[in-house]
């Protein structure tokens, strides 16, 4: 993107005051005296407007507002946020200034955007596909966060806070709702204060149950994207002493709704609506998550604490996905894992004699055991089994400081040292014959062999294990001022990394199966955040520069046969704005911009020269609009009226862009999202203790796609493409006592 259309939507920004819902002033119980929600971004409390980074904060009640309900839709709220997944909303990949996955898919990698629930980081991908509850806010935190945040941070960081007992007196509320696709949802949680001051209980729970959104036209088959998830929460947080205070949080969740839909096989389209397929196999996203976590924090004196978070977690997915599109079996697989995940970080804080200091020790511990199956149109009937575990161990320790300069000029420091290691082993893969859902039968080891398909003989012992470390010095240097008005000013240099890899895919031989070199991203920032007028508006500004390298992505070719390879150098650069305008008692006006430009400098794949393309799941321009209008008040109550829009310019899902590797059929240009816009909102009447609120999402059902993955250059006559939710509509209601 060249410089001049940058300058002129930077003017546009700042004159039309764009804006974040990063800034939407939440009654939440984290919002300090003056209206300013207060986050821990920097692993202490601030408010939002003090934070020299950028970061948008989302309240929980601004989330219902925005028809918010699970973490694959937050892409319609924070700027440069692209969200995508080719199974819904399980797994999302989340992509933040062009940083992302890419078109990986498989659930051994770890995503580049690091996703914390009450900062505990969670590992797997499957994971993160979580329905939003009885939350306190949201915090995502763009740029590279590899100093308090750690590994895998290169694009960001995703903080999902839940509400814990504020140990004083009771509370709750309970929500039932209904909506078209015969959906029920019903969400509550109680809070009790079983000793004053000292011990308070919260249990929260969540549910939702409603027929697939996409129509199945095949006789028989059942409809895909529907809902069937049930998940529950308990806290209960102690203060034996002023000093000291124990949150323990326990929590567990289970969905079963049936697969994304897929586009596929073009004869099979014939006929039929964006949202209609003619499909044999829908099968279900089966998804479990557990953990367990306790956060303790220990004051030492008036300038310091201490606080530990120990967590263990764990889950499976057992998703059935027919990958054709269609009622003929040309691919079945059964993504299938299980995955553990251990950690401890102990942290220490001091604030005092013009230095606030924030430091520790971390370790985590993550297992994933996979057992996928590939059905495949062979003669005869047949595919693929693969199985493998990977164990991975991080080890940090990290400081970082804010030095008071002068008395409004700050200037801070921060690195983190981290050794990874990372094992994969017992791995094998083997060809078999067999019709899907049938005894297999073994017939040809495929892993280990280095050759191709059908050409090793079948060893049941066989196995292949390689190990891999990596070393990573991460940091961060600002400096901040901050002017009489309050407006922060502030620049800053951060360096994020993301550990080495493994391939997951790798099953039809051996010879792609290896580690890849560790992500890195030197970022250089500008921006300046404040407040004029009052409370009439809140605004933050912020330009960015990234030298990227070593991106991991996917690359499939005919066998079929997926490789996971590095992409040397890339430059992503950009400008995000955000603000809140309230220029009259009972209205709010939210809105945002980003711009992005990205690019591959060097990137060559199946002899293509791909050096100038755009990034996958990188839109130009994103933009964010919306208001909260209390329009009256009627029968007790206030009726609010809050319309939202989100808009995304053409996307890719593909490293090629529009090009096609020499001497393949592949066909590109099918794997990209035009421009679009998509409007949400809804009417509500509150009173003191009653909420009675009507939404639509996706109001004027706009087609679009989510995710498409090249399977024309795998040797399949069609490429992938997952359809995005229609529209949904629907009323509920909310009892708060």
């Amino acid at each position: 993107m060249a410089a001049k259309p940058f300058a002129a939507a930077f003017v546009l920004a700042l004159s039309c005051t764009v804006s974040p819902m990063a800034l939407a002033q939440d009654a939440t119980p984290e919002a300090a005296v003056d209206g300013d929600i207060v986050v821990t971004a920097q692993r202490r409390e601030q408010s939002l407007l003090d934070v020299p980074l950028a970061v948008t904060a989302l309240g929980g009640d601004n989330l219902a507002q925005r028809g918010i309900t699970n973490s694959a839709q937050l892409g319609d709220a924070v700027p440069n946020l692209q969200i995508n997944s080719p199974y819904g909303s399980t797994q999302p990949n989340f992509s933040l200034r062009g940083i992302g996955v890419a078109n990986e898919y498989n659930s051994n990698q770890a995503s580049p955007v690091g996703v914390y629930l009450d900062d505990v980081y969670l590992a797997p991908r499957t994971s993160h596909g979580m329905g939003l509850f009885d939350l306190d806010r949201i915090e995502v935190l763009r740029g590279p966060q590899g100093t308090l945040f750690g590994r895998n941070t290169t694009g960001g960081a995703i903080n999902f806070i839940t509400k814990k007992p504020d140990l004083s007196g009771a509370e709750g509320y309970l929500q039932a709702g209904y909506a078209n696709f015969d959906t029920f949802t019903a969400q509550g949680a109680a809070e009790a204060t079983l000793s004053q001051d000292k011990v308070g209980l919260r249990v929260a729970g969540n549910y939702a149950k409603g027929d697939g959104q996409i129509r199945n036209v095949f006789p028989g088959g059942r409809d895909a994207m529907s809902t069937d998830t049930l998940q529950g929460r308990v806290s209960l947080r102690a203060m034996p002493s002023e000093a000291l205070d124990i949150t323990l949080r326990a929590y567990g969740g289970r969905d079963r709704g049936t697969q994304a839909a897929v586009h596929g096989l073009a004869p099979f389209r014939t006929g039929l609506g964006f949202f209609e397929i003619n499909e044999n196999r829908v099968g279900t996203n089966r998804t479990d998550a557990w953990g367990f976590s306790a956060n303790v924090s220990l004051e030492l004196g008036d300038n310091l604490s201490l606080t530990s978070i120990t967590s263990y977690d764990g889950g499976s997915q057992n998703l059935q996905q027919a990958a054709d599109g269609s009622p003929l079996d040309i691919l079945d697989i059964n993504w299938r894992s299980d995955y553990r995940q251990f950690s401890e970080e102990l942290r220490a804080n001091y604030d005092g004699n013009g230095v606030n200091f924030v430091g520790g020790l971390f370790y985590g511990w993550d297992r994933n055991i996979t057992d996928n199956t590939f059905n495949l149109p062979l003669p005869p009937a047949g595919g693929f089994f693969q199985h493998y575990r990977q164990v991975r161990n991080s080890y940090a320790v990290f400081g970082q400081a804010d030095i008071d300069l002068a008395e409004k000029l700050v200037l801070t420091l921060g690195a983190r040292f981290t050794h990874d290691t990372s094992r994969y082993d017992d791995a094998y893969a083997y060809l078999f014959v067999g019709e899907i859902g049938a005894p297999q039968i073994p017939i040809a080891t495929t892993v280990p062999c280095p050759g191709v398909a059908g050409t090793c003989a079948y060893n049941p012992a066989a196995r292949f294990a390689l190990s891999d470390r990596n070393d990573a010095l991460t940091g961060r240097v600002a400096l901040s001022y901050t002017f009489d008005s309050g407006t922060l000013v502030y620049a800053s240099y951060n360096r994020g990394y993301r550990a080495g890899a493994v391939n997951g895919g790798g099953y039809t031989s051996s010879s792609g199966i290896g580690y890849i070199k560790p992500e890195r991203v030197n970022a250089y920032e500008v921006g300046f955040k404040g407040r004029a007028g009052g409370r009439l508006l809140t605004y933050a500004v912020s330009a960015f520069y990234y030298d990227y390298t070593n991106q991991q992505l996917q690359d499939t070719r005919a066998g079929p046969v997926s490789f996971l390879v590095n992409a040397p150098k890339s430059e992503v650069y950009g400008l995000e704005a955000e603000t809140t305008l309230r220029p009259v008692d009972g209205l709010r006006i939210d809105a945002s911009l980003g711009l992005l430009h990205s690019q591959y400098k060097r990137l060559t794949l199946q002899g293509a020269d791909l050096s100038g393309n755009r990034l996958p799941f990188a839109p130009s321009v994103t933009a964010q609009m919306g208001f909260e209008w209390d329009m009256l008040q009627v029968g007790g109550g206030t009726l609010t009226f809050a319309p939202n829009m989100a808009y995304a310019s053409r996307q890719f899902f593909s490293p090629f862009n529009e090009e096609n590797a020499p001497g393949t059929p592949q066909l590109n240009r099918e794997l990209q999202q035009g421009a679009n816009a998509k409007v949400n909102a809804s009417l509500s009447w509150t009173s003191d203790a009653i909420t009675v609120r009507a939404f639509a999402n996706n109001l004027f059902n706009r087609e679009t796609y989510g995710y498409g993955l090249d399977l024309r250059g795998a040797g399949f006559p069609y490429n992938f493409l997952v359809p995005a939710a229609p529209r949904t509509y629907g009323a509920s209601v909310r009892y708060s006592f």
